[in-house]
Parts: C-alpha cells; sequence; structure tokens
C-alpha cells in the first residue's frame, strides 16, 4: 500500500516509518521537519495546516497517525489545535480522497482517571476523566477517529504504554539527567508496578495493526511488552544504562501530588524551559499500578513483543556506551 505516516521525526515515528516500509508499503511521512528515515518520501507541514494536510493525504491507501503536541504543560488552546483539530483535518482529508485504512496512535492516558490499573484491557477513551491536557485532547481525538469509521473508512486505535529506547527525550533523557542532578524522586518507595514498551516493539505493534485494520475496525487495543516491573526498577535500569546514579530521595506520594499541582499553576502563568519537575498526572504515573492484559491485543493483531525489558536496557546501555549516535 501506499501509507502517510504522520510524525516521523519523533522517536516511535521514525520507527513506525521503518517497519511500515519494512513490510513492504511505499512510505511518505509528514511531519514539521525531516524525519531523517532511509527510503522515505518525506512532505514538510503542520498538523494545524489543512491544505497542507491535504495534499499530504492525496494518493494514499492508508494512514498512520502518530503527529501530536505531546507535553505535560502548554497552551490548552495548542493542545486542542493540534491533536483534535489536526486529526479532524487528516479524516476530512481521507474522507475527501477515498483513503480507507487509518491506524490511531493513541495512549493509555486517555481512559486513565489516576486510579490503579492492573491487568485490564484498553478501556473507553474519556476525555472528561484524563488527567492533562495531553490525555484529554488525545482522548477526545481517538474517539473522533473511532467513530469516523464506517464500510469506507476502516480505523483502529493503538496505545502503546510508556514507550522507551535509544534515543528517547521524553521519558529516558530527563530520567538519565534528572538523575545525575540529584532531581529524581521516587515517591513513595517506587513499589507500583508498571507497564513499558521498547521503541521496536511499539513499532511493529503499530505496523501490525495497519495490517489487521479492515478485520478490527473500530476497536482500540493497548501495546506493551507484557512485563510488569516496578517505578524503582525500570529507574535503576534506564539510571544504569545511562551511567547515571540510581535514585535515592523518596517523596511521599500525597506530597508529590500536591506539589504537582502547585506547579501546574506556576506554569500556566510563567512556564519554564523545559518540562515541569512534577505535575498532579505524573505524581499519579510514578505512585500508582498500571499494567494491562496483552492478551485481546496479541491475539488480534496476531503480534508478539521480539525486544524483552532486559534486552532493550541492554540495547539502551550500548547506545550510550557509543557515544548517544544518532538513532
Amino acid at each position: 500500500m501506499r501509507v502517510l505516516v504522520t510524525g516521523a521525526s519523533g522517536l516511535l515515528g521514525g520507527a513506525v516509518a521503518r517497519a511500515v516500509a519494512a513490510a513492504g508499503h511505499e512510505v511518505t511521512t509528514f511531519q514539521r521537519r525531516p524525519s531523517g528515515v532511509a527510503g522515505v518520501r518525506d512532505v514538510a507541514g503542520s498538523m494545524t495546516d489543512a491544505a497542507a494536510v491535504a495534499a499530504a493525504v492525496d494518493g494514499q491507501e492508508a494512514v498512520v497517525h502518530l503527529a501530536a503536541k505531546v507535553s505535560l504543560a502548554g497552551d490548552p488552546a495548542d493542545f486542542e489545535a493540534v491533536n483534535v483539530g489536526g486529526t479532524s483535518s487528516l479524516l476530512d482529508a481521507m474522507r475527501a480522497s477515498g483513503v480507507a485504512r487509518l491506524v490511531f496512535v493513541s495512549s493509555p492516558s486517555v481512559a486513565h482517571g489516576g486510579a490503579s490499573i492492573v491487568g485490564e484491557d484498553a478501556a473507553p477513551a474519556s476525555p472528561s476523566g484524563a488527567r492533562g491536557d495531553y490525555a484529554r485532547t488525545k482522548a477526545a481525538a481517538e474517539l473522533l477517529a473511532l467513530a469516523a469509521a464506517t464500510d469506507e473508512l476502516r480505523v483502529v486505535a493503538v496505545r502503546p504504554h510508556l514507550v522507551w529506547g535509544p534515543g528517547d527525550t521524553q521519558l529516558v533523557e530527563r530520567i538519565v539527567e534528572r538523575a545525575r542532578q540529584g532531581r529524581l524522586p521516587l515517591l513513595d518507595h517506587g513499589a507500583a508496578l508498571i507497564d513499558s514498551t521498547y521503541v521496536d516493539n511499539a513499532a511493529s505493534g503499530i505496523a501490525a495493526a495497519l495490517e489487521r485494520v479492515d478485520a478490527l475496525s473500530g476497536c482500540s487495543y493497548v501495546i506493551t511488552n507484557g512485563e510488569p516491573r516496578t517505578v524503582a526498577d525500570l529507574m535503576a535500569g534506564i539510571c544504569a544504562a545511562g551511567g547515571a546514579p540510581v535514585p535515592r530521595l523518596r517523596v511521599p506520594a500525597g506530597l508529590a501530588r500536591v506539589a504537582g499541582s502547585l506547579v501546574e499553576r506556576v506554569w500556566a502563568v510563567r512556564p519554564g524551559a523545559d518540562e515541569p519537575p512534577m505535575t498532579r498526572f505524573l505524581a499519579e504515573q510514578l505512585s500508582t499500578a498500571h499494567w494491562f492484559d496483552q492478551r485481546r491485543t496479541q491475539h488480534d493483531l496476531r503480534w508478539m513483543p521480539e525486544v524483552s525489558v532486559d534486552e532493550g536496557l541492554r540495547r539502551l546501555a550500548a547506545w550510550y556506551d557509543a557515544g548517544s549516535p544518532a538513532v
């Protein structure tokens, strides 16, 4: 198929573009800067530019939509414009061009209201219950995408959870840098069990969803490694791979949630240069269990993760040892 991959300049988007191309498809990417993926055709543009989106979609047979505003803080209008408005423009363009397949890449945060998730499947997305502007707008966008599913347009939503790997600036880099600075706390004892997804597994799962979208239209799936670890264990593994000290600082989870709420209010008025050090959503993520039943995902997508957490950590350590080369 001719497949458009949006957001391919990011870690996961680039990996997805490579996986889809490796499956034999003709890949075009759409994002604001070059994807850096060999063998694909890059188209520059923003999801907020409906004309540019329509031009990128024209002539395609399927779309894998990853482009999004991903942050713990920021102007709510920006999240709305990119995540919801961009998805709406994409759907309009697909219908106008007769593109028949969409894999919408979402997030488990769209169905996370702050309580522990213990061995559950993909719950319905809930904009009203989701924490933070990113999760809220991704939830709204997922519902918009799934509502567009018809016999002429097949749609499946895939939610990779806590994706990490070499070159990751969203999770790995922040953990390693803050650990080096002595600013990485464990909430309570870091004993909450959480799932994560090595980037190659997330990419292969999304590529599998593309092959199965006709049969699974209207469904949502969470993708993980299926190997829950405690927060403390996962952080220690990432820190060791990056040559950073294991976090020793411990903060009560309740205090972190209060502090996170205060930081959010300050950031809304005077944002810092980087992500806020703590938010209520982040405090909840670090102090509550969130791991998922993968049986339906693996059965329906006909997919299994190939890279274990331990092997992923070995690859991450090798990447740091090699001087953090470009991915």
